[in-house]
């Protein structure tokens, strides 16, 4: 017997949904939800452990970055999370959280993300230019602060390979154009 029950906000949910703990009506098995948690947590705990290692150097947080350095990490954070979440050279890193689907061209893979649980959820973090930037973006800002000349000079080497992608690119519209 499914009887419908009102939550605390009113909305009806069946009797059954109600004894699903604090993700309950949310969507099912198929979302990884506390493996998000631990990833979340994960991604916290890093930063905590970034604050830790500037207390305890010489380093400090500055009050402002600098134009160049937001543009230069932005530029190599764009590259970064393209060859992480969909270079066909990095499948190899995505390969144990993702299922190949096709090559959508001789440098890009289509993957989606497989299993359950931690598995399914590194998946899709992997998969995901957008949510795998944060991290990058995070490791960059805390290479920004702990080790600025290394990560500079890192990011410069993401960001010309961008800007190479994008001249030929360019180059090879100019020429289908002229044909």
């Amino acid at each position: 017997m499914n009887r419908e029950v009102l939550d605390q906000k009113g909305t009806h949910m069946n009797e059954e949904s109600t004894h699903k703990g604090p993700f309950k009506g949310y969507g099912g098995e198929d979302r990884p939800l506390g493996a998000y948690l631990g990833l979340i947590g994960l991604f916290h705990l890093m930063f905590a452990l970034f604050l830790l290692a500037t207390k305890n150097s010489d380093r400090s947080i500055p009050q402002r970055v600098r134009l160049g350095d937001i543009v230069l990490l932005g530029v190599a954070t764009h590259k970064l999370g393209y060859l992480v979440s969909n270079d066909a050279v990095t499948s190899a890193i995505r390969a144990p959280f993702t299922e190949f689907q096709e090559m959508e061209s001789p440098s890009n893979v289509e993957e989606q993300p497989r299993g359950t649980g931690l598995r399914k959820a590194v998946g899709e973090l992997l998969t995901c230019v957008f949510c795998i930037g944060h991290w990058i973006a995070a490791f960059f800002a805390y290479g920004l602060v702990l080790t600025p000349t290394l990560t500079r000079f890192v990011a410069a080497i993401f960001a010309v390979v961008t800007v190479s992608d994008y001249l030929t690119q360019a180059y090879m519209a100019v020429m289908k154009k002229a044909q």
